[in-house]
């Protein structure tokens, strides 16, 4: 179902894309669009797990760079019986996390520094298996693909209202440049739509049964929501969904109030508590 969703999303993009081209070149933009959709299509299916790294300014880790957490993500990823992801850490001090990737053999975990100065080892396995359980539940191609397309469209927007103010002033193409500056939010509620909360509660019940400590899932998303509202994070709000926590959470009102794709805290951590009372 993920897989049908993203393809939805991509036939989306390319309609989104050449209607601009339409408004803005007529027939010959729209079918310079094409092209260009089919390409940024094609792009982001293979390499939206690095853009999204790149939107976190995280950086690929071996073993000898990070011993405990390699040893602890490897050790959990086989208790899931998945293939051993690519182990990143971003360098934010807000403690959070977050899986991205096209599918479990192509799979990346991101810790930021700020999630292992905060956590204790309990925890942070927690929080790990949480993540492995978006790459075991299947959700990375959804959630990443979501993601690069929010900050595909944003970046578009900008770009064409800057070539209607300096290029094409006629009614023509300053209507194209203002339907592209329009989609910037139209994306915001393309993420919240296609990642549903359930996936967060999905993740957390099988992050519980990875690690097999419930409460010190609940325990650590208890620390990293309390942070999150003390330390921002600046990062682009289409792939804040990504992360464990809204790591906007620090932001007051404007755009971080159109990604509110994770459920509130309190209801997960009261899952969490009456899984580990069963």
């Amino acid at each position: 179902m993920n897989n049908v969703k993203v393809f939805g999303l991509m036939a989306l993009l390319t309609a989104l894309v050449m209607g601009i081209g339409g408004a803005v070149g007529g027939q010959g933009g729209m079918m310079i669009a094409l092209l260009f959709a089919g390409g940024m299509n094609f792009f982001m299916y293979f390499a939206s797990a690095s853009m999204v790294l790149r939107m976190y300014g995280a950086q690929v880790v071996e073993r000898p760079q990070a011993p405990e957490l390699y040893d602890m993500v490897d050790r959990l990823r086989q208790r899931a019986a998945l293939p051993m992801p690519t182990v990143a850490i971003a360098p934010q001090e807000q403690p959070n996390a977050f899986a991205t990737g096209r599918n479990p053999e192509h799979a990346v975990v991101c810790v930021t520094q700020g999630l292992m100065r905060v956590i204790n080892g309990d925890e942070l396995e927690g929080v790990i298996a949480h993540e492995l359980a978006h790459i075991k539940n299947r959700d990375m191609l959804l959630q990443t693909f979501t993601a690069t397309l929010a900050g595909a469209i944003s970046h578009l927007g900008q770009m064409a209202m800057w070539g209607a103010i300096f290029g094409r002033d006629d009614e023509e193409g300053g209507g194209g440049g203002l339907m592209m500056f329009i989609l910037a939010p139209i994306a915001a509620m393309l993420v919240q739509m296609a990642i549903s909360r359930q996936r967060e509660y999905k993740a957390d019940a099988v992050g519980a049964q990875i690690c097999g400590r419930p409460l010190a899932l609940a325990s650590a998303l208890e620390k990293l929501d309390a942070y999150s509202r003390r330390i921002p994070m600046h990062v682009s709000p289409a792939a804040a969904p990504l992360a464990q926590v809204n790591p906007l959470a620090a932001h007051s009102g404007g755009v971080a109030s159109l990604f509110s794709t994770h459920p509130p805290t309190e209801k997960r951590t009261a899952a969490l508590r009456l899984l580990a009372s069963r």
